[in-house]
């Protein structure tokens, strides 16, 4: 009964942006109340969020650049509506990828990645930093957090990514109950995980490498869901936790 169940879940499961292209059951942002946020750009096609923690680095997900080389990512940061050519856009090319040494490409564990922009991004009142938390803070169960993307508004296979960006809260689940979920697939030391209160919504198809942003702290990179049901309240919304990484983003960054 178990193999069934965990073979089961294999079919089913699938990273929230892998080569697929908002937000389920949220609203739409202010607009640039986010300036961290970045759009990652596969071949002019929206494929993933990120997020902007140094002028020349944007911290996403490793799975991010699963089929795209190279030369043709791109990242937008101070972008609202990315079906426009907005004034506040900043277009920058990709000098390198710098995934975390242990990712490989299908798992999900270490599924982290810094992007190396070819120019600094230029900061104002659209386009800023947020910082990384310490190595060992954490976030209590039913702590309140945000998440933000340009992903699905809708579970259904031919649902488009949103023009605009989305955001809603969630609540922090305790890694226990994470575990008892994914099983094999969440590892409580690398991993954290939102429920909803049983609402349909949270993370989707194309929010991969987006934030979750609790206390005003970007302690999570949106990971993965169930796919075909990222609006199933039962599975948990996982994430990469931040500050088991930060050291080694940090050690990334200056080297």
């Amino acid at each position: 009964m178990m193999l069934l169940y965990i073979i089961a879940v294999l079919q089913l499961l699938s990273f929230t942006g892998a080569s697929e292209s908002g937000i389920v059951g949220g609203k739409e942002s202010k607009p640039h109340s986010r300036r961290y946020m970045a759009e990652l750009q596969c071949r002019g096609g929206h494929v993933c969020g990120g997020i902007l923690i140094r002028k020349d680095f944007v911290l996403t997900s490793a799975h991010c650049k699963k089929n795209c080389k190279i030369d043709d990512m791109m990242v937008v940061l101070g972008a609202h509506n990315i079906t426009k050519d907005e004034k506040s856009q900043q277009n920058i090319s990709v000098a390198g990828y710098l995934p975390h040494p242990k990712y490989y490409d299908g798992q999900f564990k270490n599924d982290i990645m810094l992007l190396k922009l070819k120019s600094n991004a230029k900061l104002n009142n659209k386009v800023q930093t947020i910082g990384l938390p310490k190595w060992n803070e954490k976030i209590h169960a039913n702590t309140k957090c945000l998440v933000a993307g340009w992903g699905r508004t809708d579970p259904s296979a031919n649902s488009p990514p949103s023009d605009v960006l989305r955001e809603t809260t969630v609540k922090m689940q305790a890694g226990a109950e994470c575990k008892k979920k994914w099983q094999d697939y969440f590892s409580n030391d690398q991993m954290i995980c939102t429920h909803t209160d049983g609402k349909k919504t949270g993370i989707c198809q194309g929010d991969s490498g987006g934030p979750l942003i609790c206390a005003g702290k970007l302690h999570g990179i949106s990971a993965f869901t169930l796919n075909g049901g990222c609006d199933d309240p039962f599975y948990p919304h996982v994430f990469i936790k931040v500050p088991f990484f930060s050291q080694w983003i940090k050690t990334e960054m200056n080297g």
